[in-house]
């Protein structure tokens, strides 16, 4: 059995049509409709079922997502030990990303990536979730790590889920919320807020659930969120990517009737990525993973 059948599987279930599988896979439509019908074939199982609003699995299908997520990912370490044993990690990756996903997720990995693939060049861009994901459509960047906006990704884009994080508030330990456990929306409509600048999800989030929230604040980064919050400016609205304890000992409060925070990896659908993204893509799951516990993408 060609492993890339598998990997056109799992495509057709991530993507929900041949249509978008072959798009992603960079393949036609045809082929990677006869390529299923083989590996149906092969293993003597219906794997999917297909009608005019898409594919989905059968239950035998479904049975076989774990072994064929195995069997795509042991190829793909067999080929990345390959060419990195001979050096062949050239070409360059752009990755996109905001300021706090760029901070916990991309920032370890180009780490890794000057340490393990010296040879592999790479450029890395700050933005509001939406710019990331203009330019990587347009081609300007190569995948973008976007906290995940609540509009359907773009015609051409395709989202994968990386992990999800709490929202919630960072107090100073003397402020009168700090006593608490958790908080609500409705516990935050009289205190001055900061929070992250418009174009950005949690932006999105404070004036949908507060529209008239008094915002004294709207940062570029996390980073200046925590350092405006220790000056006195506010209670800050944020994410929380990782449990490391917040600059300047502040105090963390869950939002209770929050939904979290989605993390994405974003790519075009229409291009095949070059061995060098698709490393840096892999790095890129691990370290979710490292920060979800093992859980990313579930």
């Amino acid at each position: 059995m060609r492993v890339e059948r598998a990997r056109y599987f799992l495509a057709a279930l991530r993507t929900g049509s041949l249509r978008s599988a072959a798009a992603a896979c960079g393949v036609s439509q045809p082929t990677i409709g006869q390529q299923l019908t083989v590996l149906e074939e092969e293993l003597d199982v219906v794997l999917l079922t297909r009608s005019p609003g898409g594919v989905r699995a059968t239950p035998a299908g479904e049975a076989l997502i774990g072994p064929f997520t195995r069997l795509v990912a042991a190829e793909d370490a067999v080929r990345e030990a390959a060419l990195a044993s001979n050096g062949t990690y050239q070409g360059r990756v752009s990755i996109g990303g905001g300021s706090v996903t760029v901070e916990t997720i991309v920032a370890p990995v180009v780490g890794r990536l000057l340490a393990d693939h010296p040879g592999l060049r790479f450029s890395v861009r700050e933005g509001p979730s939406g710019d990331i994901e203009s330019a990587v459509l347009s081609g300007d960047l190569d995948l973008g790590v976007v906290t995940t906006p609540d509009e359907p990704a773009p015609g051409g884009l395709v989202r994968r889920r990386l992990m999800t994080a709490p929202l919630g508030v960072h107090t100073l330990p003397d402020h009168p919320l700090a006593r608490r456990r958790e908080v609500a929306w409705a516990d935050l409509d009289h205190w001055p807020i900061v929070t992250m600048r418009p174009g950005t999800v949690l932006h999105q989030r404070l004036r949908k659930h507060l529209p008239k929230a008094q915002v004294m604040v709207e940062a570029m980064s996390a980073r200046t969120v925590q350092t405006m919050v220790t000056r006195g400016a506010g209670i800050g609205l944020l994410a929380r990517f990782d449990t490391r304890q917040p600059a300047g000992d502040l105090t963390w409060l869950p939002l209770s009737d929050a939904e979290p925070v989605q993390v994405s990896l974003v790519q075009r659908t229409d291009s095949q990525p070059s061995r060098s993204s698709i490393v840096v893509r892999r790095l890129i799951t691990a370290r979710a993973d490292e920060l979800s516990g093992g859980g990313a993408g579930q």
